[in-house]
């Protein structure tokens, strides 16, 4: 007796790649986060330290763009994006509020998307915005030297 032929299994479904991975994973921790409010809703309920903790979790979307070769410089601005986050939501309730309306972490997905489809690459707002930045940084030394020289001047 010849053997009946058994059905064609069904092709499994082809694995996820580590990309489609870690993307899907930015997208639905940057939703709770930003989507659903919890950033600012963690900030209210802990302050200072609420920020401090979505801004390291908000950090999972700079290492995904670092594991798919996104510019040094993009990382930069995304890494400035959640330090502003940050600064401006340490501000009891007036920093929750402006947490509502900034949202570093859609910004640094919208970030890795555009760069991963351009192949990691940085454009000119990149540069701009961590340049920037830098000279606000240099800018904020600069005037608490000056102003401790003053102060230093008008004791003695």
């Amino acid at each position: 007796m010849a053997r009946a032929a058994s059905p064609a299994a069904s092709p499994a479904a082809p694995p996820r790649s580590r990309d489609t991975t870690d993307l899907a994973a930015a997208r639905t921790l940057v939703r709770a986060l930003d989507g659903y409010h919890l950033d600012p809703l963690v900030g209210l309920l802990v302050p200072g330290l609420g920020d401090l903790l979505t801004a390291i979790v908000g950090g999972f979307v700079v290492v995904v763009a670092a594991r798919h070769g996104v510019a040094p410089i993009v990382i930069a601005r995304m890494l400035l994006n959640l330090g502003i986050d940050v600064a401006v939501g340490v501000v009891p309730l007036v920093g929750d509020l402006a947490d509502l309306g900034y949202r570093a972490n859609k910004k640094n997905l919208a970030l890795l998307e555009a760069r991963h489809a351009g192949g990691g690459a940085a454009s000119w707002r990149d540069w701009a915005a961590v340049g920037g930045a830098g000279l606000a940084c240099l800018g904020a030394i600069a005037l608490s030297v000056w102003l401790l020289v003053r102060l230093v001047t008008a004791i003695f």
